[in-house]
C-alpha cells in the first residue's frame, strides 16, 4: 500500500507551543511523526527552529502565512520558509471583509496569481487552504470555484481539508479527484459521529478514511497532515490517536 509523508498540523498544538515549542516537537517526535506543518516561528528566528527541527529529525510540510503578510512582507515570508527546508507556502485563511461576493474572490484569485509567480521565482509552491465559507454559492459556481478556476495550476495549487468539505456538504473524495494533479497538500481530521458535527480524532468519526486516502493515491497528493482545531483530549493524545489509525491502515 503506498505510503505518503505524513505531518501534524502544529495549529492542532498551539496551546502547547505557546508555552514550550521545543518541548511540543521533541513530544511529536516522539509519537513518531516525521514532519510538521507550521504557523508560527514562536520567538524563534527561522534558523533557529530550522535547528531544533533538524535536530529533532523533522522536516517542514509546509508553512501557513497570513494573506496579510503575502500581500505586505512576502520576501521575508519567502525567505523564512526556504530557510525551514520548506517546499510550500500556504494562505490558510481569509479574514470576513475578504470573503463577500463573487467579486471579491475574483480580486482573491488575481491577488493569488501575483503572490504564486513571486514564489514560483524562489522555488516555492503557494497553496490555498479552505474553510467552509469557500463553498458559499454565486450564481452557478462557489467561492473554491473561482479561487481555482481563475488562477494558474501552477501558480496555485490547494491544501484540501477533508473536514470543512464535509462540513460544507461537499463530498471530499470527489473534492480531491477534481483537483487531481493540483492537490500536493490535504489535511485530515475527522467529523464527530454526534449532531455537534465537531473535530473528532481520524478515524474516530463519520468520514470514510479508506475511501479518501484512496482517493489521495490516485490525484498525486504528497503530504498527509493531521489536523485537530478543537480535542475533547490533550491535543498530543488527540494527534496520536490519529496517527495510530493511520499506521492501523498501513499509512505510517
Amino acid at each position: 500500500m503506498p505510503k505518503h509523508p505524513i505531518a501534524v498540523q502544529m495549529y492542532s498544538l498551539r496551546d502547547n507551543v505557546a508555552t514550550n515549542y521545543v518541548g511540543t516537537l521533541r513530544a511529536v517526535a516522539e509519537l513518531g511523526y516525521g514532519a510538521v506543518e507550521l504557523v508560527t516561528l514562536g520567538d524563534f528566528k527561522a534558523s533557529e527552529l530550522r535547528t531544533e527541527l533538524d535536530t529533532l529529525g523533522l522536516q517542514v510540510a509546509g508553512m501557513h502565512v497570513a494573506l496579510d503578510r503575502l500581500e505586505h512582507d512576502l520576501d521575508a515570508a519567502i525567505a523564512d520558509v526556504l530557510t525551514l527546508g520548506a517546499r510550500q507556502i500556504v494562505c490558510p485563511w481569509l479574514p470576513p471583509e475578504r470573503r463577500g461576493d463573487a467579486d471579491v474572490y475574483h480580486a482573491l484569485a488575481k491577488t493569488l496569481n501575483r503572490i504564486g509567480r513571486a514564489c514560483q521565482t524562489k522555488g516555492l509552491q503557494l497553496c490555498y487552504h479552505h474553510h467552509d465559507f469557500e463553498f458559499q454559492r454565486f450564481d452557478d459556481t462557489t467561492g473554491l470555484s473561482i479561487i481555482f478556476d481563475e488562477t494558474d495550476p501552477a501558480l496555485l495549487q490547494a491544501e484540501l481539508d477533508v473536514y470543512w468539505a464535509a462540513y460544507a456538504g461537499s463530498d471530499p473524495v470527489a473534492l480531491i479527484r477534481s483537483l487531481t494533479g493540483r492537490v500536493p497538500l490535504v489535511h485530515l481530521k475527522d467529523m464527530a459521529t454526534d449532531q455537534s458535527r465537531t473535530f473528532a480524532e481520524v478515524g474516530h468519526g463519520v468520514l470514510d478514511f479508506p475511501a479518501i486516502l484512496a482517493a489521495c493515491d490516485e490525484a498525486g497528493v504528497e503530504w498527509f497532515i493531521v489536523e485537530q482545531d478543537q480535542s475533547t483530549r490533550p491535543p498530543l493524545e488527540s494527534v496520536g490517536m490519529s496517527l495510530a489509525y493511520l499506521r492501523s491502515l498501513g499509512r505510517a
